[in-house]
């Protein structure tokens, strides 16, 4: 639905009356044949879209392709913590300068630790989601679980 700034915008535009003419080469106005007039285009200043539109999903939005989610995995999620661990020591020894070097690796050793479970969860609910989301059917169950 058009917002109502659009739609007085449109209103105002089919509120005036345009007359085409040419001026000759003697300084006279000649009127235009309306079959001579190429069709106004869509955008508003009369120009045409070049390339066709691209047909909308059933969600209504445009034709977007959807990223690929990996499965969850503990050796991506590691990576990543080996990625964060180095930051998080980085940011505590910004905010605790007084904290001794070995003090700053021990806390962030373990906010890394307790970190690394809930990228874990973090990437299982995405993969989850992007399943749903493509209405594939979720991997069977393996592992010690009954």
């Amino acid at each position: 639905m058009p917002t109502r700034k659009q739609r007085r915008r449109r209103q105002k535009e089919k509120r005036h009356e345009y007359e085409y003419v040419y001026v000759d080469a003697e300084g006279q106005e000649v009127e235009v044949d309306e079959d001579d007039l190429e069709p106004k285009g869509s955008r508003r200043n009369g120009t045409s879209d070049a390339r066709p539109k691209a047909p909308a999903k059933k969600n209504g939005r445009p034709g977007k392709t959807d990223k690929v989610v990996q499965p969850p995995s503990w050796t991506r999620v590691a990576r990543r913590a080996l990625i964060f661990g180095p930051l998080i020591f980085i940011a505590f020894s910004v905010l605790n300068k007084s904290q001794s070097v070995y003090g700053r690796l021990l806390v962030a050793a373990a906010y890394t630790a307790f970190f690394i479970p809930f990228m874990y969860l973090m990437d299982r609910a995405m993969y989850r989601t992007y399943l749903k989301r493509t209405g594939q059917a979720p991997p069977p169950r393996s592992g010690w679980r009954r």
